[in-house]
């Protein structure tokens, strides 16, 4: 498949995921908030690390794994599905796949440096990362027991180096820069042979045999997968997050009927046990958040919308995860968005009251594409002068009122983020900011300058007047933050 129908392949399979959101509800329909409803969370600790992983607001998402030798999508070119993120370069779909676990044999980034990545993201203001341990192709980044199909087995050229456990390395060069750590990991294992039977053709992403049928073989399934979470959970370090994707493995009764669009043709139950991975996992890591993606329950501790930002704020804790550029994994022709659009979707998030975790496809070699890291400065850059409007806040209506977005930090203080038009590089003299049903306000500030700024209340607006010092020279680019004061949070 060339490098242009991938990003084809991308853009279409984005546009379905943003349909299948719409679908579930997520994006304040109300079907997926009252399935929840049925079962909150109310762990103490759990409750708490949520809390704090509200504060954070901006988080790395990394894919990486041998496909990206290839430059092509992440585990979907060995899906048989008629879809378009699931075509291949090679139309004999038996040999594309032997060759696809055949990467493992020259898989080999010698150019891994874990350290560098966390030092950009930390620089770049971002508060937690989440790494694909294992994606839906069943190959592990991390040294299990379970299975040979990993970056520490005999067959993968990266194995004898110091380095080849690359998860525990990705989580300690994190955890050393002071970031929250979260574990990808893929329920659905299209390598294991309890998952993808070699004895049936496997004509889509799910179980290719009834689990009711095969209980021993399911139950050989079950416990591969509570014993890979396990070792994740007890080898490397304190973890915050485990990410759970691949929502097709659920219990049948927790499948509803609209999920037909994902290509389920039989009512097996692909029930993986969550009661118990959940147990054992809290057990090693107290307070830990799980992140079952769209299983609407107890185990779905937030929400998470996918390259889409939802059009109001969700009733429940949410993050958006969004790529860079325009793909999940490295592309070799993929190009990053411009820093003007991700600053500008971080604001507009946060200001709904989501995270935002921002994707990064890992390159073969075990570098991120130079665009990345500028991306990462012009995010840091900005977030120096702006982090007081972003992190720990909390939405305020009206969240959006045209070029701006509003937060609020819990000691009481107002922000008006003004989105600035591209390519926009100075102040207009006047601001007029919507403040109908806001107190009232006696002192602003543009953050990144100590100027107290002339405002008067005028027909529902606060209009603020810009000295000709900042309208030339403003403190940032893209987003501009004024700090809104009551009496109450005056100096």
């Amino acid at each position: 498949m060339s490098d242009r129908s991938v990003a084809r392949s991308w853009l279409s399979r984005s546009c379905w995921m943003g349909a299948l959101l719409l679908m579930l509800g997520a994006c304040a329909s109300g079907v997926h908030r009252a399935t929840r409803a049925v079962e909150k969370e109310d762990d103490p600790l759990v409750l708490a690390k949520l809390e704090t992983w509200r504060d954070w607001k901006f988080g790395l998402l990394m894919h990486w794994g041998p496909y990206s030798q290839w430059g092509v999508v992440e585990s979907w070119s060995i899906c048989s599905e008629d879809e378009p993120w699931c075509q291949r370069k090679n139309p004999d779909y038996t040999a594309y796949k032997k060759e696809y676990e055949g990467l493992q044999k020259t898989f080999d980034p010698q150019k891994f440096d874990p350290a560098r990545w966390a030092r950009a993201a930390k620089a770049a203001g971002m508060r937690y990362m989440v790494f694909t341990t294992k994606h839906h192709d069943g190959f592990c980044m991390f040294d299990t027991k379970t299975t040979d199909y990993k970056v520490t087995g005999p067959d993968c050229a990266f194995a004898s180096d110091p380095r080849a456990n690359l998860t525990r390395g990705i989580f300690d060069a994190f955890r050393a820069q002071g970031l929250g750590i979260g574990a990808y990991f893929s329920k659905p294992d299209w390598h294991s042979p309890n998952y993808w039977w070699p004895y049936f053709a496997t004509p889509d992403r799910h179980v290719n045999y009834d689990p009711a049928r095969y209980p021993k073989r399911w139950k050989a399934f079950q416990d591969q997968t509570y014993t890979q979470i396990e070792e994740l959970m007890t080898g490397y370090g304190p973890i915050d997050i485990l990410w759970l994707d691949g929502a097709w493995v659920r219990p049948i009764d927790n499948m509803p009927k609209e999920y037909e669009s994902w290509g389920r043709k039989k009512d097996w139950n692909q029930d993986i046990d969550m009661p118990r991975i959940a147990k054992m996992a809290r057990a090693h890591q107290p307070g830990l958040i799980l992140v079952d993606r769209w299983v609407a329950g107890r185990y779905e501790n937030y929400l998470t919308p996918e390259q889409k930002v939802p059009e109001e704020p969700l009733d429940e804790p949410w993050e958006a995860c969004m790529t860079m550029g325009h793909s999940w994994s490295y592309t070799p022709t993929d190009r990053m968005k411009p820093a003007h659009e991700l600053i500008q979707l971080l604001v507009q998030i946060v200001a709904k009251g989501g995270n935002l975790l921002l994707n990064i496809g890992v390159g073969p070699t075990g570098e991120y594409p130079p665009e990345a890291y500028d991306r990462l400065r012009e995010i840091g850059a900005w977030m120096k002068v702006n982090a007081q409007a972003i992190y720990g806040t909390r939405p305020v209506a009206p969240y959006r009122s045209g070029q701006f977005c509003y937060t609020r930090a819990r000691a009481g203080a107002l922000y008006a983020l003004y989105l600035a038009d591209e390519g926009q590089v100075g102040l207009p003299p006047e601001i007029a900011i919507p403040v109908e049903d806001f107190p009232a306000v006696t002192q602003v500030r543009l953050l990144g300058s100590d100027q107290v700024l002339s405002a008067r209340r005028h027909a529902g607006k606060l209009c603020i007047q810009i000295p000709v010092s900042l309208q030339k020279q403003p403190p940032c680019r893209h987003v501009w933050t004024f700090q809104l004061l009551t009496p109450r949070e005056r100096p």
